[in-house]
């Protein structure tokens, strides 16, 4: 008994040690967030366009009209990512990117008649990307977890390492007849541990660890509530652990249980077939958007059956995927649209706070940056001409298909504090 009771004492002693790690490590990552998000931004003030890139993806493809849809940040801020139509992966870095902070506005504008800088990997596709992601926890200072996924079609997900380019594995799923298919979406778990994929009318579940086939398949279509179709698009809960999202082109949105994949209940509402879904930062409420619907539904998951808000946004003649995202601090939502125009809503009272055009073409993306006042959009679209057009016709400008960078001005907390004390209301108010 003296044994076991000093073997129970050890592991007790072991486990509040691993406990206080965990608390420790914890704190120093909010610590880390507090450090980097001081500034409030500013949304009353145009943003500077600091960066530009349009000519790098129209002078390395045989195809001229080849156009980004989609750019998105690295969860440590130091580089985006960018995908384009002509089947390629774009990392960039983000070149001083403390320097933000020496003014409270950007002087550069950007030369539209060169790009800004070329980026420093790319990654070649067999064929179209239908969607790519970031390692939830890719640090730029430990090469190890610097990847990315992505899923094109008719091939297995792929794992890249951000820093050479080399494919590290692959996560494959095989339909009744054996063959490859592909995932529409993907994302990774909040742990880092799993990838969760979208295929017609089912998820499949790998565990990173174990690349091939191996993978826990749920079924979409099965029992009372059903969600069937394609999943087009996947989101997890901040802060609600354990919960996630997924689209469909079905014109729903289930949410589900991470851990036993149990359906809580679905949202119909969208008029066309979901492209995107994201949660806000306290977990609580839902963005969906579809593609040829103009609006992103507001849902409170707490009650999941009535819309909180709608916000309009110019998509109702494009099947592409407009992509929007909410500022690091949750209280705006920013958005692209067919008219090149984004437009930036306050989350708290689902009201137009600005809009600023960004490009001459659709802004299929629109990402702020995790902790800087900036911001990526990526613009363009599929143009169909006849063999008989003149090839004038894909002389397109600077603003169009193009992927920009933009920095807003801010306000540390204390100017935040000040201005909220003196009634004015054009700054953003602090979580």
């Amino acid at each position: 008994m003296g044994e076991e009771e000093a073997e129970q004492k050890q592991k007790q002693q072991s486990n509040s040690e691993m406990e206080v790690e965990e608390i420790t490590a914890k704190e120093s990552r909010e610590q880390v967030v507090k450090d980097y998000s001081w500034p409030v931004i500013r949304f009353d003030v145009p943003p500077v366009r600091t960066y530009h890139f349009c000519y790098q993806f129209r002078n390395t493809s045989s195809n001229p009209n080849n156009f980004p849809y989609g750019i998105k940040w690295s969860p440590d801020g130091s580089c985006f990512l960018t995908c384009t139509d002509e089947k390629s992966l774009r990392v960039f870095p983000l070149p001083d990117a403390g320097s933000v902070y020496h003014e409270n506005s950007c002087s550069f504008a950007a030369d539209v008649a060169a790009d800004s800088y070329t980026a420093n990997l790319v990654v070649n596709e067999g064929e179209p990307v239908y969607d790519f992601c970031w390692y939830p926890y890719m640090s730029a200072s430990d090469p190890v977890t610097c990847v990315f996924a992505s899923t094109t079609r008719d091939h297995p997900i792929h794992l890249w390492d951000a820093t050479s380019g080399e494919l590290r594995c692959t996560y494959r799923a095989y339909n009744d007849v054996d063959e490859i298919t592909a995932a529409y979406c993907i994302g990774f778990n909040p742990a880092g541990t799993k990838i969760f994929a979208g295929y017609n009318k089912s998820l499949r579940i790998f565990d990173i660890h174990r690349p091939g086939r191996d993978s826990v398949h749920h079924s979409t279509v099965k029992g009372n509530n059903q969600q069937p179709g394609i999943i087009s698009s996947i989101a997890f809960s901040p802060s609600h652990t354990g919960m996630l999202a997924t689209g469909s082109y079905g014109q729903t949105t289930a949410i589900y249980r991470e851990d036993n994949m149990e359906l809580l209940y679905i949202l119909h509402g969208q008029q066309g077939g979901v492209t995107h879904v994201q949660f806000s930062k306290d977990g609580n409420y839902l963005y969906t958007g579809g593609r040829k619907d103009p609006y992103i539904i507001c849902w409170d998951i707490r009650k999941a059956v009535d819309i909180v808000f709608k916000l309009y946004r110019s998509s109702e003649n494009t099947n592409q995927r407009i992509l929007f995202d909410i500022d690091p601090f949750g209280q705006h939502l920013g958005t692209g649209g067919e008219d090149g125009l984004v437009h930036i809503y306050n989350l708290q009272t689902g009201q137009w706070v600005s809009s600023f055009q960004a490009a001459l073409d659709t802004v299929n993306c629109f990402s702020f940056h995790p902790f800087l006042p900036m911001a990526g959009s990526s613009s363009g679209h599929r143009r169909f001409v006849s063999l008989d057009d003149s090839p004038e016709v894909f002389s397109l400008s600077g603003d169009e298909n193009c992927a920009s960078i933009w920095s807003f001005a801010y306000a540390s907390m204390a100017d935040n504090a000040t201005s909220m004390d003196s009634g004015d209301s054009n700054l953003c108010q602090d979580p």
